[in-house]
C-alpha cells in the first residue's frame, strides 16, 4: 500500500472529509476507504509507483430540484449536489502531457501545446479535457501535465449529469496542481460550460457545471450574463424525507434532437417578438398573442413557452418555502412542476411505447398518497423520475419500485454541502 495514502486513509481529515462528502455512518466511512484505495492501487498498476505526492479531487453529480428546462432560456433554477461523485487520484508531471484513466474506460492522453478546437471531437470526453484545459489557458490560468486514475459513482444516464462532474473535476484539477486552487466555483462552471458548448458541441445551460461547482443547494438566475447565485440551507432527512432519483429505464440514445427541440421551439416564440429568448418576453404579451404564435410556431412551441413561465415563478416559490421550512407549499409546488413538466413542456414520453417514465411517476404518486412528492428529473423524455419519500416508508417505497424497475433503480440521494474539492494527502 502506498505510505502517503495509508497514512491519510487513517487520520482524522480522511474521516471529517468523508463525513462531510458522503455522510457520518461508519459503514460510509468503511466504503470510501475502499473506494479511495482501489483508485490509488489503480494508479501505482497503471503509472508506476509515484515517488513524488498524490493527491485526490471529487467533483459531485447533481440534482435538479426545480426549473425544469429554463436555464437555457435564461430562467431560474434550483439544483443540488448529490453524495454520488467523479474521484480522481492524480499526480502532477513536468511533461506537458495529461493521461487520465477512467474506470472502464481506454485511457485518453492530452498534449497541452496544441489545445485548438477540433470538431473531429465533438461529442467525446477526449474533447471534454483539452477544452478545459484549452478554456483556462485562454483565461489566462496556467495548466500542464498530470497523471489521474478516475472513478464515478455517478449514475449514468440517471439525469445526475456525470459529464458535468467530469468537466469540474478536470478544472478543479488543473487549477489545484498549478494555480493553488484559486478559482472560484461561479468561474470554474462557467469553464466547464464554455468546455461544453465549444469543444464539446453541445448547446447546454450552466445549471449543472454550477451545482456541481458550488455545492449544497443553490438557486441560480440567468437573467444576466453574470448569473446570479444564493445559496440554500436545506437538510431533507432532518425533516424526516428521502430524495430519491429512481432510474425507470427506457432507451436513452438518440435523445439529442429531443432535448434540443425545447431550447429551439422556447426560442422561437420569442423570435416572434423579437427577442432572443423566452426570459426577454414578458408573459402578458405571449399570452395575448398566443392566436398568433399558434399559427406561427405550433401549438407545442406556445405551451413549452407557458411552461417556462410558470416554471420560473415556482423556482421562487420552492425557496420561499424551503427558506420558510414549510415543506407541505414546497411539495406542493414540486408536484406542479412535474405535471407542467408532463403536460405542457411534453418531456415525459419520446417515443410510441415507451412510457415508463409516467409508470414510475404514477406508481410513486399512488404510494405516497400525497404525504411527499414527485416529478420528472433532469432532461426528460427518458429515465429518471425524483421523488420525495418519508424516511418511515422508504424501504417499502424501494421495494415496490425496484419490483417494477429492477434492481438498484432506486437510488437515494444525500445533499452534498461542498462541491468541487481538493484532497492532498499529506494533510493530516
Amino acid at each position: 500500500m502506498n505510505k502517503l495514502w495509508a497514512a491519510y486513509r487513517e487520520s482524522e481529515t480522511f474521516a471529517a472529509r468523508v463525513a462531510t462528502l458522503y455522510g457520518g455512518a461508519e459503514s460510509v466511512l468503511a466504503s470510501q476507504k475502499e473506494r479511495y484505495g482501489k483508485l490509488v492501487e489503480r494508479f501505482e498498476k497503471r503509472f508506476g509507483e509515484e515517488t513524488g505526492e498524490l493527491c485526490f479531487f471529487s467533483a459531485p453529480g447533481r440534482t435538479e430540484i426545480g426549473g425544469n428546462h429554463t436555464d437555457h432560456n435564461n430562467g431560474r433554477v434550483l439544483a443540488a449536489a448529490v453524495d454520488l461523485d467523479t474521484i480522481a487520484c492524480v499526480a502532477k508531471t513536468d511533461d506537458g502531457v495529461i493521461v487520465v484513466d477512467s474506470e472502464g474506460f481506454p485511457p485518453i492522453t492530452v498534449k497541452t501545446d496544441n489545445l485548438e478546437i477540433r470538431e473531429a471531437d465533438f461529442g467525446t470526453t477526449l474533447a471534454l479535457i483539452r477544452g478545459t484545459a484549452g478554456v483556462m489557458q485562454q483565461m489566462g490560468y496556467q495548466i500542464g501535465g498530470f497523471r489521474a486514475t478516475v472513478s464515478s459513482s455517478v449514475l449514468r444516464g440517471s439525469g445526475l449529469s456525470s459529464s458535468a462532474a467530469f468537466e469540474v473535476l478536470i478544472c478543479a484539477i488543473l487549477d489545484g496542481l498549478y494555480n493553488g486552487f484559486v478559482i472560484d466555483a461561479k468561474t470554474r462552471a462557467v469553464i466547464a460550460q464554455k468546455v461544453e458548448n465549444v469543444y464539446f458541441g453541445k448547446p447546454c445551460g450552466l445549471m449543472d457545471q454550477m451545482a456541481s461547482s458550488v455545492g449544497g443547494m443553490v438557486t441560480i438566475d440567468f437573467a444576466t450574463e453574470d448569473a446570479q447565485v444564493e445559496a440554500i440551507a436545506c437538510d431533507f432527512a432532518s425533516r424526516g424525507y428521502a430524495l430519491c432519483v429512481v432510474n425507470t429505464g427506457g432507451n436513452h440514445g438518440d435523445l439529442t434532437d429531443d432535448y434540443a427541440a425545447i431550447r429551439t421551439e422556447m426560442e422561437a416564440v420569442a423570435a416572434q417578438f423579437g427577442k432572443k429568448v423566452l426570459r426577454e418576453v414578458p408573459q402578458h404579451e405571449v399570452e395575448e398573442q398566443i392566436g398568433k404564435l399558434r399559427s406561427a410556431v405550433g401549438d407545442r412551441a406556445v405551451l413549452r413557452a407557458l411552461h417556462f413561465y410558470d416554471e420560473n415563478e415556482r423556482v421562487l416559490e420552492q425557496v420561499a418555502a424551503i427558506k420558510a421550512g414549510d415543506l407541505y407549499k414546497f411539495f406542493d409546488a414540486v408536484k406542479r412542476s412535474g405535471d407542467s413538466s408532463w403536460k405542457l413542456l411534453q418531456n415525459v414520453y419520446a417515443r410510441p411505447n415507451e412510457e415508463q417514465m409516467a409508470m414510475g411517476i404514477e406508481l410513486s404518486r399512488r404510494f405516497l398518497g400525497g404525504d411527499g412528492a414527485q416529478r420528472v428529473h433532469g432532461g426528460g423524455f427518458a429515465g429518471t423520475i425524483q421523488a420525495y419519500v418519508p424516511m418511515g416508508r422508504l424501504k417499502a417505497y424501494v421495494a415496490l419500485i425496484e419490483s417494477v424497475f429492477g434492481p438498484g433503480s432506486c437510488t437515494p440521494l444525500m445533499i452534498r454541502p461542498e462541491g468541487a474539492v481538493m484532497m492532498p494527502m499529506n494533510q493530516r
